[in-house]
């Protein structure tokens, strides 16, 4: 899991944005679920998996702002 986290925050700005777009954006959300799983979070893996279930249609643009601004997507870890 650590290899995959790694792997993830590892990525250019740029490939980052192009899996923030709608329909890849589910890499993020498995990267969140992965990320709060290895830390054990309760409540980040909860919130993962509904997000994965439900998958909020808004989420993809809350994403590419996060990583132009901040270089990672937003999560409660």
């Amino acid at each position: 899991m650590k290899s995959f986290i790694s792997a993830m925050d590892g990525l250019s700005k740029l490939a980052k944005i192009v899996l923030a777009i709608p329909f890849l954006d589910i890499i993020w959300v498995i990267y969140r679920l992965i990320k709060s799983i290895d830390q054990n979070n309760t409540l980040g893996i909860i919130l993962a998996v509904i997000l994965l279930i439900i998958g909020i249609p808004f989420l993809w643009l809350i994403d590419i702002i996060c990583i132009i601004i901040n270089d990672n997507v937003w999560w409660i870890d």
